[in-house]
């Protein structure tokens, strides 16, 4: 199957660098990987070979997907195999995490957060900042598996009960729950 929305082009993925405690989590990065694959889209992501990221990656390539692995060189051996990053498609090292961050955001058409820690949210938060800002129009998913973002999509709808989300029609990230209904959300959400 190949992507038939031009406006859409490629996914970054944001995730962590863990598998986390529930196998779920990395299940759901294997479908979405092989989802951005199945559907003619680029996987964009932190580069990382190890946890979510790394089953995200893997997936995408064995579907025979174009991976673009973006990391800083300090993390080169914090998140990823040195050997495994340069197996990937393209390999984009930085120098610092902010250049990784806006080159992540230049090669995306659409943001999908997996499960993750604070480097996690910290993406998801900015990415959705910068929405807020008015700055991209870009499709954002929160993939709830298994309900991992449940405590934010509250604490988000608290937020804007309180009046601190100005613009909140900027900021209407896409919450889905289970793997296989990402790429099709993202895709519908352009079309």
């Amino acid at each position: 199957m190949t992507n038939s929305n031009q406006s859409i082009r490629s996914i970054c993925v944001y995730c962590g660098s863990q598998t986390g405690a529930d196998p779920a989590f990395k299940s759901a990065a294997q479908i979405l990987g092989t989802s951005i694959a199945e559907n003619g889209l680029k996987l964009i992501y932190g580069g990382g070979t190890y946890g979510i990221m790394g089953a995200v990656a893997d997936a995408a390539l064995q579907a025979g997907g174009h991976v673009t692995g973006i990391i800083p060189e300090f993390l080169l051996g914090k998140e990823g195999d040195v050997d495994r990053v340069g197996h990937l498609t393209s390999s984009i090292i930085t120098s610092n995490m902010h250049e990784r961050k806006h080159k992540m955001f230049d090669h995306a058409d659409a943001f999908v957060t997996l499960p993750g820690g604070i480097g996690t949210l910290e993406e998801l938060t900015e990415i959705m900042t910068w929405a807020q800002l008015d700055r991209h129009q870009k499709p954002i998913v929160i993939a709830n598996i298994n309900g991992f973002w449940d405590p934010l999509t509250k604490l988000i709808s608290h937020m804007s009960a309180q009046g601190f989300i100005h613009t909140e029609h900027l900021v209407q990230p896409i919450v889905v729950d289970r793997a296989e209904d990402i790429i099709p959300r993202v895709l519908q959400s352009a079309g």
